[in-house]
């Protein structure tokens, strides 16, 4: 199962929807479940739990310089989006841990979950919070 906040499904919707018809590929991390604030469906605290993306165009200058993507660290996730409305991963997806699939039009229930076998698996949408971080804080 893969566990993700509804805070960045909406962000990462709404990014698919804006970006369309192009697709769009999103590297996303987890944060574990006990470290969130609100609800977690009742994860184990230890559960990965997705909550942030990178931006796709960070790095961007030292991969231009270097010809690979340094700017940008690995991640547990990838966000895809399939403009052709087929959820069934491509050899063109990134496989990761696990990757999300979602096609128009890009609602909640137009998202998909696999494992990095290429698996269909469960995704739970969670009403969690990851903590607030501040530059400058340790």
């Amino acid at each position: 199962m893969v566990l993700l906040t509804r805070g960045l499904l909406t962000v990462l919707l709404e990014r698919a929807s804006a970006e369309d018809p192009e697709p769009v590929n999103v590297l996303l991390d987890t944060t574990p479940a006990g470290e969130l604030g609100g609800d977690t469906g009742g994860a184990d605290p230890e559960t990965p739990v997705l909550t942030h993306f990178y931006l796709p165009e960070a790095g961007g200058s030292v991969r231009a310089v270097f010809g690979m993507d340094l700017g940008t660290p690995t991640g547990r996730a990838r966000f895809v989006s399939h403009t052709d409305g087929d959820p069934a991963l491509t050899e063109a997806d990134d496989l990761a841990g696990a990757v999300l699939v979602a096609v128009p039009p890009y609602e909640e229930g137009d998202v998909y979950a696999y494992d990095r076998r290429g698996r269909g698996v469960d995704l739970a949408i969670v009403d969690a919070e990851p903590p607030e971080e501040r530059l400058g804080e340790p």
